[in-house]
């Protein structure tokens, strides 16, 4: 037995939380509604009412996806990956709809040295300093 276990990589959350602003009128709505046994909460009828939204416009956005050539879902970059980039002398562009996430043990010199651009509709999950030499590769 040589001491290691599986490798232990930390839970990914499945959301993010975001803040609006809603004026009083629909807010009251949303609370009839909720009170009325539609919704079970205030999160459920917005979470169901973007669904929709997203649903109605489902065509439009495979042609976007393919058309701007977007991963979609969860993309990993893992320092093994970046490495493996680095000693191929190759760049990185990043295209993700979803969530994209780098690696904590990927130190901001690596990364500069192997993502050439990062264009994530979503969210990204990386280290601070990383975000921070990455900046103007953002968009």
């Amino acid at each position: 037995m040589t001491g290691e276990g599986p490798e232990i990589r930390p839970k990914v959350a499945d959301s993010e939380k975001i803040t609006i602003n809603l004026g009083y009128i629909d807010l009251g709505h949303i609370d009839l509604l909720v009170q009325e046994g539609f919704y079970s909460n205030r999160t459920d009828f917005i979470r169901t009412a973007i669904r929709r939204q997203l649903d109605r416009h489902t065509a439009a956005v495979k042609q976007s996806v393919a058309r701007h050539q977007l991963d979609l879902g969860l993309r990993r970059f893992s320092r093994d990956d970046l490495l493996a980039l680095q000693e191929a002398g190759e760049m990185l562009h990043i295209q993700v709809l979803g969530l994209a996430v780098i690696a904590a043990d990927v130190s901001p010199e690596l990364a500069r040295a192997t993502i050439a651009s990062l264009h994530v509709l979503g969210s990204l999950q990386a280290p601070a300093a990383v975000k921070a030499a990455l900046h103007d590769r953002i968009r």
